[in-house]
């Protein structure tokens, strides 16, 4: 994992990249049994804190990203690359990684 001396409000993303803030996911089942960091799944749910203009068309069009700054947005598993920013998990991941935005 990437480690940066960055903030995340300076880090701008490229052409159709999002940077998303990795939420925590709880430490206990249903059940209420604590898991270990071994038993976890790795998390599919984040917030969108910085957004690129836009993916170009071949005519050089710039068709701008459909997730906004503040969006919570189901991404896939094993998408992006993974940025530790000021002790915080991140992922820059591209637009078509993202599978929806929870509302």
């Amino acid at each position: 994992m990437a480690t940066l001396s960055v903030s995340a409000t300076t880090l701008k993303p490229l052409g159709d990249r999002v940077l998303v803030k990795v939420l925590e996911q709880e430490d206990k089942t249903a059940g209420g049994i604590l898991l270990p960091d071994t038993a976890r799944e790795k998390p599919q749910l984040g917030e969108v804190t910085a957004v690129g203009p836009g993916r170009k068309t071949e005519d050089g069009n710039v068709v701008p990203t459909e997730v906004k700054v503040g969006d919570k947005v189901l991404y896939a598993k094993y998408a992006g690359t993974e940025i530790k920013i000021a002790s915080s998990d991140y992922l820059l991941l591209t637009e078509k990684d993202i599978l929806a935005i929870a509302e």
